[in-house]
């Protein structure tokens, strides 16, 4: 990508290194151009029992926590701690003295047997604790190979508003590089100034440097980063790489 939008096609070079590409030879220039898609399912926890004492024997793990009993009398010898502990309560005596200051008062030290403490609350909001964290989405995996640059790019580029698509990627990137990651171009004027076209899509350094977007390496040869930064470049000076059908 030369610094005043004027690039050469790179000659062949021999590739430095594997490459995990969909097929052999030219099989590559048709990878399927079709939606991301990303992993995980919510899993719906069980309702919180009101009231129970005991667990049958095939009650679901997830259920202890949240199925404790609703009140504990305090007897002799008891902290909150040792209490907080025997009855798995999520939060440990902190939690415990929270669902109950109103009735143990100002000091969680000073509990006298017969006391009346509540460990619903505790096990309710460790429930909902436990249902938040189950529902989060599993991050997405990316294949190591042109489909999965692009696609890991896209989902960069989305969340940093930076407009572009899968085709208008993939169609620059088999002009520019033919998907051959480490492509330079040694024998243009850019060249000649000592600041060659890099990587998928053949930016110069000093481009890569001025749109590089964060959250992908400063490496001007890495697939997801030389994508990304090209296409932040390219929606600067073009409004997205989709508008973009030659030498930029």
């Amino acid at each position: 990508m030369p610094a005043k939008a004027k690039h050469r096609r790179p000659k062949q070079h021999p590739i430095a290194r594997r490459l995990a590409f969909a097929g052999t030879g030219g099989a590559a220039l048709a990878l399927p151009l079709i939606s991301t898609t990303t992993a995980g399912a919510a899993v719906t926890q069980p309702a919180t029992v009101a009231s129970v004492t005991t667990l049958a024997p095939a009650a679901a793990p997830a259920m202890e926590k949240a199925a404790v009993p609703l009140t504990y009398s305090v007897i002799g010898g008891d902290t909150l701690s040792k209490i907080a502990v025997q009855h798995s309560v999520n939060g440990g005596w902190q939690a415990l003295y929270d669902a109950n200051k109103s009735t143990i008062g100002g000091n969680p030290s000073l509990i006298q047997p017969g006391l009346k403490l509540s460990l619903g609350t505790a096990a309710k909001a460790a429930a909902a604790r436990a249902k938040t964290i189950s529902a989060e989405p599993a991050a997405p995996t990316y294949a190591n190979n042109l489909d999965g640059w692009i696609r890991e790019s896209l989902d960069v580029m989305a969340k940093h508003g930076i407009p572009g698509s899968y085709n208008g990627i993939h169609r620059n990137v088999m002009r520019e590089s033919s998907g051959n990651p480490l492509a330079i171009n040694n024998w243009d004027s850019n060249a000649a100034a000592g600041i060659p076209s890099k990587g998928l899509l053949q930016v110069i350094d000093p481009t890569f440097r001025a749109y590089h977007v964060p959250g992908t390496p400063m490496d001007s040869y890495d697939p997801v980063a030389n994508i990304t930064a090209a296409c932040n470049y390219a929606a600067a000076r073009y409004g997205s790489i989709d508008n973009v059908n030659g030498a930029y």
